[in-house]
């Protein structure tokens, strides 16, 4: 795609970084730059060699949610705000279907859509300074690109429904200690944090990895006893077939590192 106004993107090797870039405006998601989202997460998805994503923010905050001036106007027409929705929902679920690991750098503020974004991410480290929550209803929004469901299945129905009801904001620590994001870090180390999981993904075989997170997302869509069924069906086939699964295998018996292929 065209390069974006309002994202960055950057290569090195098998990792690639997003970086919302409009920090004077605290990386608002609005509908551009969601179009803009979707459009790098569809050409990223066809890059085979590429194992893992970096999303981040630039400045104070990773995104502080939506435009709100903007949505003023999309209001006014409701076909464009459930367009607006659609492309939302689809930038998640691009995110979340994707052969590749999407890990989010929290920075800074997280809120509302910006906190949408990031559960739809596999993994989420956050600076201990970070500011997160869902922060709809402080402005009697409510969360529309996937907070509702996403939230309670991160962190369990009661804390969903306390950070979606209060508006209240969490720091990295205090994100951490609920599950909300796997751990928080120094913010000045939070990108080498995130470049060094990155870069361990990316020694693990791409087919497996996107096994691994397609599971773990199928089985959350159903009860266990279908997830079970999914589960050995899907290993079944990837033992069977998937010359990745033979070769780590030889590496362990013949004690060397594995050569996967892409």
């Amino acid at each position: 795609m065209a390069a974006s106004a309002h994202v960055r993107l950057e290569r090195n090797g098998a990792i690639a970084t997003l970086t919302l870039d409009r920090p004077e405006q605290l990386n608002p998601l609005d509908w551009q730059t969601v179009r803009d989202l979707l459009g790098l997460v569809a050409e990223l998805e066809r890059e085979a060699a590429l194992a893992a994503v970096i999303l981040t923010g630039r400045g104070k905050a990773f995104s502080a949610g939506g435009d709100l001036e903007s949505y003023l106007e999309l209001y006014r027409n409701p076909a464009r705000f459930r367009g607006f929705l659609a492309d939302f929902a689809r930038l998640n679920a691009a995110i979340e279907a994707s052969a590749k690991i999407y890990l989010a750098a929290v920075n800074g503020f997280c809120v509302a859509g910006g906190l949408e974004l990031m559960l739809a991410c596999d993994l989420a480290l956050a600076a201990e300074e970070a500011r997160i929550g869902d922060g709809h209803l402080n402005f009697a929004q409510l969360p529309g690109a996937g907070g509702s469901q996403r939230l309670p299945r991160a962190i369990g129905v009661l804390r969903a429904k306390e950070l979606i009801l209060t508006g209240e904001l969490l720091d990295g620590r205090a994100a951490a200690a609920i599950g909300l994001v796997n751990r928080a870090v120094p913010g000045e180390r939070l990108m080498a944090e995130a470049l060094a999981v990155a870069g361990r993904l990316a020694e693990r075989s791409r087919v497996a990895l996107g096994g691994a997170k397609y599971l773990v997302n199928a089985g959350l869509r159903t009860d266990l006893a279908a997830g079970l069924e999914i589960e050995r069906g899907f290993v079944h086939n990837y033992a069977t077939a998937e010359p990745d699964a033979t070769e780590g295998l030889v590496a362990f018996k013949q004690k060397r590192k594995p050569r996967f292929g892409l």
